[in-house]
């Protein structure tokens, strides 16, 4: 799985919070989700069971622009996601929420070196899905590298990061009835110390009225 076996260990060293709250999101909070948001869209390969969600670990990625995206996550590994300029989040404008599709362990180097490949489309074709557009480059039809990144993973507030995760990724889409989109998200992904796999997560944007915490 994606997550698995990243939050254990680490301690709070002081009281100083590590990780922003976001629209009052954050580890050891409650998120709840307007269900219509992803039931109202025909087609979807995006569904969950239930309308809440409990954050239990946090993500923080400061991207090369200077703006900063921050991941709340559950134990069974949906992830909301929210893109800010300020390190606070107090600007937050941009909501996803994704859930795990699949997760595999490249076979080989050359197995790798495909994923990678496939990271650099303009489109993506996933067994059981629909194709996918690249939302990212999104007029651009030439090979493009994938977003690479560094992401710092807490499961306390309070304390350090558990884990920090190397990741290279491209972001892809589709539109859906009526006037929605899907999203999917690519990922290669290597915690420091861990196993390089290759992450699959399938997704819808938010808007800040269809969640609360």
């Amino acid at each position: 799985m994606i997550f698995g076996g990243l939050f254990g260990g680490g301690s709070a060293r002081d009281a100083t919070p590590a990780v922003a709250v976001v629209r009052d999101i954050t580890i050891g909070r409650m998120v709840r989700l307007d269900a219509l948001a992803w039931r109202r869209l025909t087609g979807s390969g995006f569904s969950l069971d239930r309308d809440t969600l409990e954050i239990t670990a946090q993500g923080v990625i400061r991207l090369d622009d200077g703006s900063h995206v921050h991941r709340f996550y559950t134990d069974d590994e949906l992830m909301l996601q929210a893109v800010s300029q300020s390190a606070d989040g107090s600007d937050a404008d941009d909501f996803t929420l994704f859930k795990p599709w699949s997760s595999t362990y490249p076979v080989d180097w050359t197995d790798t070196g495909a994923f990678r490949n496939r990271l650099s489309q303009p489109v993506w074709d996933e067994p059981g899905l629909p194709q996918f557009r690249r939302f990212w480059y999104a007029d651009d039809d030439r090979v493009q590298p994938p977003v690479e990144l560094w992401e710092a993973v807490y499961h306390e507030r309070t304390g350090r990061p558990v884990r920090r995760i190397k990741q290279a990724c491209m972001l892809y889409a589709r539109d859906l009835m009526p006037e929605g989109q899907e999203l999917l998200l690519a990922l290669a992904m290597e915690p420091e110390g861990g196993d390089l796999t290759h992450e699959i997560m399938v997704g819808l944007p938010l808007l800040p009225a269809e969640f609360s915490a």
